[in-house]
């Protein structure tokens, strides 16, 4: 069975379109990332787990991906940060790269091909700067270089919007340096040097570039002029990534970029996160609250274009989730592990489960979708470890052998499952000890007083035991290969 065609939601023409890449078999990626003044709060982690999982699945299907996010380390935030620490604006920079790929990490984000930053491409944006000056699209005004917006026809092409609508106070943005700008909605490209600001020489005089202008420069000089795919929040659109294609295109007088997408916002209390309006919850104290998987997993409950809601229940309801996937897993390498089945016929098709975790997914990366598909097949291996419906162990065997193998594939795909199951089932269980207060020597006493009640068939006291335990929210489970215990959900 072919694998279907992957169509993606271009917010250019607001419809799903059929990915045809530049160059077949090949894809490049650019994603805005991080401007690195603070910690990453776990909106931002949302759009960049999506984007990471996309990447994944694309890499999955066979395509030669180059990834691309970069760093934002020049920037007003970081330079404002700075003068508050006492720090240099470059290196309090570069101490928040370090604390964004410690956090990220945890997540099982891939790293990207190229994580370019601001202050090691100035030669290309002064470059870039240069080319838009000679064709008469920009202008230089006391140390400033900005982009004449009239200039270019497509202004706005992105969102849908009107300079006139702007120009009157519709387009929420800030205007300033009114006075220097030919038109009140030009922006700036470069910008003169001030005291206590990084700055490099340029043909205007030491400055330092714009935002917009940087991402510019830094997905032409790592993925060409045109390329395939570019991500970033929905807050992006404009102005950031409407003027990035102004200045792309102004300059190439190509098509900057074949298909743009745009996650959806993380809301806190009816309100999208954001570091400006200052209802963050910082990734990394999430992380306390959640395993960094049952996170991952819950930024993947809800399609990417869509808002999620946060909060501490959601959260909790995900990790319970993740932990059925690593107890199915567990059960399963149990039962098969060091066996041989032999070869012959199998139970179900898992070719069923692939096809529909392809469908879900190549249809703009429906992550819930795939997530359902990964749901039946974990209940079909269920279903053939505790209660199978044929009596052939050989066909049965081979068949949760064949299950397993396209669980791992699906959900290497989505960055899940990639733990020894054991090892990720006690780490989950010594977080809930400790968050419930519980005492766990004492369980695993209780443990070996119940195994020697069994063994001398005092099923009284094994049962009083067990009831015990779980008076103290704790479940015994027995399985072929011992006794366990875990924390009650």
């Amino acid at each position: 069975m072919s694998a279907p065609e992957i169509r993606v939601f271009n917010t250019m023409q607001q419809d799903k379109v059929p990915l045809r890449p530049l160059t077949p078999g090949k894809l490049g990626v650019y994603v805005c990332g991080p401007t690195v003044y603070s910690y990453i709060h776990i909106g931002n982690a949302r759009t960049f787990t999506s984007f990471d999982t996309i990447v994944r699945y694309l890499r999955f299907r066979g395509f030669d991906v180059k990834y691309v996010r970069n760093f934002t380390d020049v920037d007003d935030k970081i330079i404002k940060a700075a003068h508050e620490t006492g720090e240099d604006p470059i290196q309090l920079a570069d101490r928040f790269v370090k604390e964004f790929e410690r956090d990220v990490g945890q997540l099982r984000l891939l790293k990207p091909d190229v994580s370019p930053r601001v202050s090691e491409t100035i030669p290309e944006i002064v470059a870039l700067i240069e080319k838009l000056v000679s064709r008469g699209v920009a202008y230089e005004s006391k140390g400033d270089v900005y982009f004449e917006v009239r200039k270019y026809d497509g202004y706005l092409k992105l969102s849908k919007r009107k300079l006139d609508d702007l120009m009157t106070g519709g387009g929420e943005r800030e205007i300033v340096h009114e006075d220097q700008k030919r038109d009140p909605m030009d922006f700036a490209l470069w910008k003169a040097a001030k005291p206590g600001e990084p700055s490099w020489p340029s043909p205007w005089g030491a400055g330092r570039p714009g935002w917009h202008i940087e991402c510019s420069a830094m997905s032409a000089k790592y993925l060409g002029e045109s390329f395939d795919l570019h991500g970033g929040g929905l807050d992006l659109i404009f102005p950031h990534h409407e003027n990035e294609i102004a200045q792309s295109e102004a300059a190439s007088g190509k098509t900057m970029c074949e298909c743009w997408m745009h996650g959806g916002f993380l809301d806190l209390e009816g309100a999208k996160m954001s570091k400006s309006l200052g209802n963050v919850v910082r990734l990394r104290d999430a992380l306390q609250q959640v395993d960094a998987e049952g996170l991952r997993y819950f930024f993947l409950s809800t399609h990417y274009r869509q808002a999620l809601a946060f909060g501490e229940k959601a959260l909790h309801d995900a990790e319970a989730r993740v932990e059925y996937f690593y107890e199915t897993l567990k059960k399963v390498d149990e039962r098969v592990t060091g066996k041989d089945f032999g070869t012959g016929p199998l139970h179900v098709d898992p070719a069923k489960y692939l096809g529909e975790f392809d469908q879900a997914m190549s249809d703009d990366f429906n992550f819930p979708g795939a997530l359902g598909a990964l749901s039946g097949l974990f209940a079909e291996m269920n279903l053939l470890t505790d209660k199978p419906p044929v009596k052939d162990k050989a066909l049965v065997g081979r068949t949760l052998v064949a299950l397993r193998d396209v669980a791992t594939k699906i959900a290497s795909a989505l960055g899940l499952f990639e733990s020894v199951p054991s090892e990720w089932l006690l780490g989950r269980r010594d977080r809930q000890v400790k968050s419930k207060g519980l005492d766990a020597a004492r369980i695993e006493e209780m443990i070996k007083a119940r195994n020697d009640a069994r063994a001398a068939k005092n099923f009284a006291e094994s049962d009083r035991i067990r009831a015990e335990a779980k008076a103290m929210g704790v479940e015994i489970m027995d399985s072929p290969a011992g006794t366990t215990w875990k924390v009650a959900s």
